[in-house]
């Protein structure tokens, strides 16, 4: 038996998310149906985490094991020919038996993408999220400070998001602007259901004078998503861009 690791990149417009659901097509659907052909038998493929509809990726992460003997590149460009232009095999490896994409996870890299243009781009309009008016992105960039560490995001998440537990830690959060495009990148140990999206919504209000950092502070400290958090962004500016191991594990 053989497990085999797929790095993964899709464009998530039209996905009613990652995770095999009933009420639409969904990215892992398609990746399984081309494993099945491929194959000449089902395979589950276990992914990294879940995306939502919409939302893109340049690194997901997924497994699964098989008895067969195909060579590895035969499984990164047998795949191809059998998925929609929207997705990708990047990679294929092969780690040990015990390994799980989602649980031995370190981190996760997100990206999230705005357009600051009061005119829209068409070429623009699933990647990114246009943001009308000026921003302060100096004070964004003074809050993004103030999530780095450890802390309680329960006023940071869906309000149907079913975690256990919401502290998570966030390893590194920045700015970084490409002329009329501005990037969130947010590196964190793990996310709840929207986490990055609600982020994006208060740092946007900051920008726009609308919130202070330590009304950032303050919702970090409350813990409760009823304290006026920002917004929820829309998906098509988020992108899964990397899943990190520890040393050893993949």
């Amino acid at each position: 038996m053989r497990n085999i690791k797929l790095i993964i990149e899709y464009d998530g417009t039209a996905y009613c998310g990652w995770q095999v659901q009933p009420n639409g097509r969904t990215v892992q659907e398609v990746l399984e149906e081309a494993l099945a052909r491929m194959l000449g038998a089902k395979a589950a493929l276990h992914g990294s985490g879940r995306t939502d509809a919409g939302v893109h990726a340049r690194g997901m992460v997924a497994c699964f094991k098989t008895d067969s003997t195909v060579p590895l590149r035969a499984f990164r460009e047998g795949l191809n020919c059998l998925l929609p232009g929207d997705i990708a095999v990047r990679e294929a490896c092969e780690v040990p038996l015990e390994f799980h994409p989602r649980f031995d996870a370190h981190a996760k890299h997100y990206r999230y993408t705005m357009l600051l243009d009061d005119l829209r781009s068409p070429l623009s309009r699933l990647t990114a999220w246009r943001v009308k008016g000026k921003l302060d992105v100096e004070a964004m960039r003074a809050a993004c400070t103030a999530f780095v560490g450890e802390h309680d995001f329960a006023a940071f998440r869906a309000s149907n998001c079913a975690a256990k537990t919401t502290v998570r830690r966030i390893y590194s959060m920045e700015l970084v602007q490409e002329g009329r495009l501005l990037h969130l990148d947010i590196k964190g140990s793990g996310f709840l259901k929207n986490m990055v999206r609600v982020i994006t919504g208060t740092l946007i209000e900051v920008g726009q004078g609308k919130k202070s950092v330590e009304d950032v502070a303050r919702l970090l400290k409350g813990g409760d998503r009823q304290q006026n958090s920002g917004m929820t962004v829309p998906p098509q500016g988020l992108c899964l861009m990397q899943v990190y191991y520890p040393e050893g594990k993949d």
